[in-house]
């Protein structure tokens, strides 16, 4: 019989509670959300005839008069930006979300056509008055700035009345729906917790109720089993080059997860303790969190020597725990959230051939069907599939320098004038 090889042969991916092989095909099984992803590695060889993306521009100004973010520039709703020298966050003009009290909701025509009313707020967070740097051109300090104004915001939005969720992400790139290079993020904050956090929470605190905690590793709360804590410790015990780690710095680590589903995606998540959000941070965390977001992107743009485009979200617990008389956090069972960052860049070949979706999919890649033309129609009628493994997309990424191409294009420069 022929010997299974991952990198020739179709395959789903599994959990050990799965059927480990079926003929060619494997489970490929995230746990976090228990979608399955079609691995079919072959593919990478066929040739490409189809649609290219116009690259990203490298040369922006480092000011522009016309970008609504810059500072002192006027924005589209007609206010002004404060001329800032470091971070900025301003509610968003055109919030997806508005703040309470809301309207009250008609009686449902049907019982499967039922409304929810929803409150709260979004904002812009911009990352540093420059137009033409992001994440990973940044300094590293600059990312401390911006991972201590994540951390205000999460702590501000999270402590308001009604609200049960803050959601801190990024769109970088036009092919994510970016609607300006200026580099910020947003942070939405709502009145229900979002389907995509809610299958998280709950996959997690099933692992804690029916999983019993292995020698070595970190444990969630009150000792008891963590998903991520468990998964994370097995990564590391992985031969460096058969594995999916690409970073390792004092605390946490990036890695392709097994489940992966865009072609270089990554999780950052700690791994010597459990830590439930960005408010049990210690100093030196906060500090490896910044860098090792500085570091993956960094990869990222080096990959295809482009300006990477990517979706990037942190989860961790719905909203801040609550202090004591004496300012101490208290425990909750919130406190099962395993903070983590996916990043989730749609580039496949090269700076212009991005990951299509094809025809058959899971509720959480149909909301990114949105976003993206569609090849065919397995990913949005079945389930998601890649072609690239993740240990070959770790592989890829592993090599990749972390000194940016535009500074060394600058110093090959300065070096031939």
């Amino acid at each position: 019989m022929e010997h299974f090889d991952t990198t020739s042969h179709p395959h789903r991916r599994c959990d050990l509670k799965r059927d480990n092989i079926n003929g060619y095909d494997t489970v490929l099984d995230n746990p976090l959300t228990n979608i399955h992803v079609l691995v079919s590695a072959h593919r990478t060889k066929r040739p490409w005839l189809g649609q290219t993306e116009p690259t990203e521009p490298s040369n922006l100004p480092q000011y522009d008069p016309a970008c609504y973010l810059c500072p002192g520039n006027t924005r589209a709703g007609g206010k002004v930006n404060e001329v800032y020298t470091s971070t900025m966050v301003f509610e968003n003009d055109y919030a997806a979300v508005l703040p309470p009290p809301g309207p009250v909701t008609p009686p449902a025509a049907h019982p499967l056509l039922t409304v929810e009313p929803i409150q709260g707020g979004c904002d812009v967070v911009c990352f540093h008055p420059r137009h033409d740097l992001s994440l990973p051109t940044l300094s590293l300090s600059d990312v401390e700035n911006i991972v201590d104004e994540w951390t205000r915001v999460y702590m501000k939005r999270g402590t308001e009345p009604g609200i049960k969720y803050v959601q801190i992400f990024e769109n970088k790139g036009a092919m994510m729906g970016c609607s300006n290079p200026h580099p910020h993020s947003q942070v939405w904050s709502l009145s229900v917790v979002p389907t995509i956090p809610t299958k998280e929470l709950a996959s997690l605190h099933n692992y804690a109720s029916t999983t019993h905690v292995r020698s070595g590793v970190p444990t969630g709360p009150d000792g008891h089993a963590c998903l991520l804590c468990e998964y994370v410790h097995h990564e590391l015990t992985v031969p460096g080059d058969e594995g999916r780690l690409v970073i390792t710095n004092e605390h946490f680590v990036a890695l392709v997860p097994w489940w992966a589903y865009w072609p270089f995606e990554i999780m950052v998540l700690p791994y010597k303790r459990h830590i439930s959000s960005l408010v049990h941070l210690t100093t030196d965390e906060k500090h490896a969190f910044a860098d090792i977001m500085s570091r993956v992107t960094k990869r990222y743009d080096n990959l295809f020597s482009c300006s990477f485009a990517y979706a990037m979200g942190i989860h961790q617990r719905p909203i801040p725990p609550r202090r004591d008389v004496d300012g101490i956090f208290v425990q909750d069972a919130d406190d099962i959230a395993h903070l983590h960052v996916h990043f989730e860049p749609p580039l496949l070949r090269s700076a212009s051939v991005r990951k299509f979706l094809a025809g058959c999919v899971s509720s959480q890649v149909v909301d990114l069907s949105m976003q993206f033309n569609i090849a065919d129609r397995f990913e949005v009628m079945a389930e998601p599939q890649r072609d690239l493994t993740p240990e070959q997309a770790a592989r890829k990424l592993r090599d990749c320098s972390e000194v940016h191409y535009l500074h060394t294009a600058q110093q090959r420069d300065m070096e031939s004038a």
